[in-house]
């Protein structure tokens, strides 16, 4: 059984999968992180040194490597990942393999990026006045990716025990 967590940034993705992970008695496999082993550097030196569309074609091809494997495992996917190439059509198809979009508002969002902004550097340069509207739009703009999960978890106001055994009641 492959697990996969998908959803906006500081949805909870690796949190939650995580947790799920442990209470399955699975590994927990980070997309980001699984890359930047691959390519010994990290997700922003891929971006600078490379650029975007070389971090597209690289993510697409180590997820299908994730998901041709015959281990079980959760993965935490990228904020993006879903929303580039033909990645969700990629796990719809594969073997055993069932997709969670972590649904969180835009003030649950919103609230958790103020506090980590610097680590984020998607929203890094944003005032905090602007961050509202910039993951509004752009959830807006990723909604019907994200929507072609298996399942969608709302996950406002919910401890991470709840929504990992709301996850694993569904598999």
């Amino acid at each position: 059984m492959k697990v996969i967590l998908l959803g906006y940034m500081a949805s909870g993705k690796s949190f939650i999968g995580k947790i799920l992970a442990k209470n399955m008695q699975l590994p927990f496999i980070d997309l980001d992180n699984y890359i930047e082993e691959k390519e010994k550097l990290t997700i922003p030196q891929i971006f600078e040194r490379k650029g975007e569309i070389y971090f597209r074609t690289i993510e697409n091809k180590y997820l299908n490597e994730l998901l041709m494997n015959n281990d079980n495992y959760v993965l935490s996917l990228g904020g993006g990942t879903p929303c580039y190439g033909n990645n969700m059509e990629v796990i719809g198809k594969a073997k055993d393999t069932t997709s969670f979009y972590l649904k969180a508002s835009i003030n649950t969002i919103v609230n958790r990026l103020r506090g980590e902004k610097d680590q984020r550097p998607l929203v890094a340069s944003l005032k905090d006045e602007d961050l509202l509207e910039f993951v509004a739009k752009h959830l807006f703009e990723r909604n019907n990716y994200y929507s072609k999960a298996t399942y969608t978890i709302p996950i406002d106001n919910k401890e991470g025990n709840v929504i990992s055994e709301e996850i694993n009641s569904l598999l």
